[in-house]
């Protein structure tokens, strides 16, 4: 019984799909150009900017908003108050100063001292060479404009601003505990999205980000022996070096104790760098024509594991890009950096003293991200599951396969840190504002692990087939966009052809759970009566798998009336009986086998193991 069990749980494959346009849509552009100044024994930086906004909705703007994320970084801040105050705060961010068992934690960013904190601090902004007035607020700058910004009409805006890099805390900073010197995410004056939503200014108190779609030409000084990695191509490789130059080029670097680093960027909502003056740069091209690369310190005892992540690397680029869409960027940048693992256009910034696996882990999960934020950029505020828990889902299948690990279901653990989530006590409408979660547990089993399920139990709901041909379809219709949960289902719907509308509300918008049960199996001369329960308030179509003692299989399959619509024969191997719809009012639901109750061995709810029933006690029974 259990064999077949497994053998039933069904591994996904890409499948091809066609694009389809978009009405009615629009979003705002931002072209930014900065040089900027970096003083490493200071660690404070000086930097112009100037931005080409374009106003692309249908609507006069009078004002806009900048982030200033590194203004988080101070006692006082938003980002310090909250971790004084959530019950679980995060344990890289806190000093414990009592016990395990009666922990008092201390903010590491309520005692930074002057030269420690972060900061970026405006000095000048002109609209158009008119001068504008502007206040700073915590991390968020609002500008009101010189003159409205009208629809279609593009405004320069002209930026001179300083800042400083504060101790590596959370994702940005100096000085890591792996010795990185400079991880610089969110590091300057970033235009703030404006949608048919309106604008989203959320301040930086700990969760991640949104941003508007670009270009971005980046000069950066620095002193020489530093070696960079991030977001870009880089324009000025071959007097550059360390790597970056033509093969046979002799790197003829200028005059000088610096060098000025000369990166551009197309098509990206952020612009991310590090560097080190100890980082081994290797590269690797890949058959799809992208060069990774690949920037870790000079320390004995991880060089081994970089060495092997690489090919593991290109690996899962081509796993995604089947799988979801192809890699648009020419370049993509595995470097160590940050404080565990953070996704960035093109880059991302990793821990890199860690085990192999662990190591390939991390590099699949936020390289997934490339596509699940950088190409299909949700905003991560208001909709963290979209963002992670897709990244989670496709991850885990391609280190399945890459890894050979050969799980018959590589969706296990989200389904477990669901269920703990689900019975805690503590879950929260996955709508919930990131920044407004209780507790830090409750965000991530709900972005990372119950964002998983969401897709995993999908093609449980449509089939294993539509749902990756769904991933294909999204892709195709929303990579460089900025999609919404309401933009997924439709193209779900599309790809199906099933009304999913309920399992987008039941699932997202509240803590309903699945829990269906088998109430009674009575035999009635030749046949055998079968009476299902739905106990939990959440709607599913129902999967029943009958085991007989001769060992033959039989599944029986209860549409759920709210989808009008039939899935695919999941088990085609299998003769399948497609029973009348079950309407989610009625609490039970009859069948009838066709055979005796004594040629019966077993009756199982959903035997692939991919709905989320919270209490799968009462979804199978055996017979002697």
């Amino acid at each position: 019984m259990k064999k077949f069990i497994i053998a039933c749980s069904v591994l996904l494959a890409g499948f091809a799909a066609n694009a389809q346009a978009t009405a009615g849509y629009w979003q705002q552009h931002v072209d930014y150009r900065m040089n900027v100044d970096m003083d490493v024994k200071t660690f404070r930086y000086t930097g112009k900017q100037e931005l080409i906004y374009t106003n692309n909705s249908p609507d006069v703007l009078d004002k806009v908003f900048y982030h200033l994320y590194f203004n988080a970084f101070q006692p006082g801040s938003e980002m310090d108050v909250r971790l004084k105050t959530i019950a679980d705060p995060d344990k890289r961010m806190v000093i414990n100063k009592g016990t395990k068992e009666e922990p008092e934690y201390e903010s590491r960013i309520g005692v930074l001292k002057p030269d420690e904190v972060g900061y970026i601090k405006v000095q000048s902004l002109t609209q158009d060479g008119q001068p504008v007035t502007y206040e700073t607020k915590g991390t968020i700058l609002e500008v009101k404009l010189a003159s409205p910004l009208k629809p279609g009409v593009s405004a320069k805006l002209a930026m001179d601003f300083e800042g400083q890099v504060p101790l590596q805390i959370r994702r940005s900073g100096r000085n890591s505990s792996e010795g990185v010197a400079l991880s610089m995410t969110q590091w300057y004056p970033k235009m703030a999205e404006y949608d048919f939503e309106g604008w989203h200014a959320d301040p930086y108190i700990g969760r991640e980000f949104h941003g508007v779609w670009g270009n971005f030409d980046v000069q950066i000084s620095i002193d020489k022996e530093y070696i960079l990695g991030g977001t870009g191509n880089l324009q000025n490789g071959d007097e550059i070096g360390y790597g970056y130059e033509k093969k046979g080029t002799k790197v003829k670097r200028p005059k000088g104790k610096k060098l000025t680093w000369h990166f551009h960027a197309e098509k990206v909502h952020d612009f991310a760098w590090a560097a080190d003056p100890e980082y081994i740069h290797d590269t690797l091209e890949t058959p799809s024509g992208v060069t990774l690369h690949f920037l870790y310190k000079d320390n004995p005892e991880i060089v081994e594991n970089w060495k092997k992540l690489q090919p593991r690397t290109a690996a899962l680029l081509d796993f995604y890009n089947k799988n979801i869409g192809p890699y648009p960027w020419k370049q993509y940048s595995v470097i160590q950096g940050g404080d565990g693992g953070m996704e960035y256009a093109m880059c991302t910034l990793i821990t890199g003293e860690r085990s192999f696996g662990s190591l390939v882990g991390v590099t699949a999960h936020e390289m997934a991200h490339a596509w699940f934020q950088h190409l299909l950029a949700t905003n991560e505020s208001k909709h963290p599951w979209m963002d992670e828990g897709f990244t989670s889902f496709i991850s885990d299948l391609a280190e399945n396969e890459i890894m050979e690990r050969n799980k018959p279901n590589p969706f296990e653990n989200a389904y477990r840190s669901y269920f703990m989530l689900a019975m805690s006590g503590k879950e929260q409408p996955q709508t919930t504002h990131a920044d407004r979660y209780a507790e830090n547990m409750a965000y991530s089993f709900s972005a990372y692990s119950k964002g998983e399920v969401f897709l995993a139990q999908l093609g449980y709901v449509i089939g294993q087939d539509k749902l990756m041909e769904t991933l294909h379809r999204y892709y195709e219709d929303f990579k460089f966009k900025h999609p919404t949960p309401n933009d997924f289902k439709r193209v779900a719907e599309k790809v199906s052809g099933f009304q999913l509308d309920w399992y987008l509300t039941d699932w997202t918008m509240t803590t309903n759970t699945i829990d269906y049960a088998i109430k009674e199996v009575t035999g009635e001369g030749e046949d055998t009566k079968v009476t299902l329960e739905r106990i939990g308030l959440m709607p599913m179509p129902v999967d029943v798998l009958v085991v007989y003692k001769d060992d033959s299989y039989e599944t029986f399959y209860a549409p759920l009336r709210m989808m009008h619509g039939i899935k695919d024969n999941p088990y085609p191997n299998l003769e399948r009986t497609v029973l009348p719809d079950w309407a989610w009012a009625y609490p039970t639901y009859e069948f009838t086998i066709n055979r005796p109750k004594s040629d019966i061995k077993a009756i199982v709810v959903d035997p692939s193991d991919l709905m989320a029933d919270v209490d799968k006690s009462n979804n199978g029974m055996t017979f002697e």
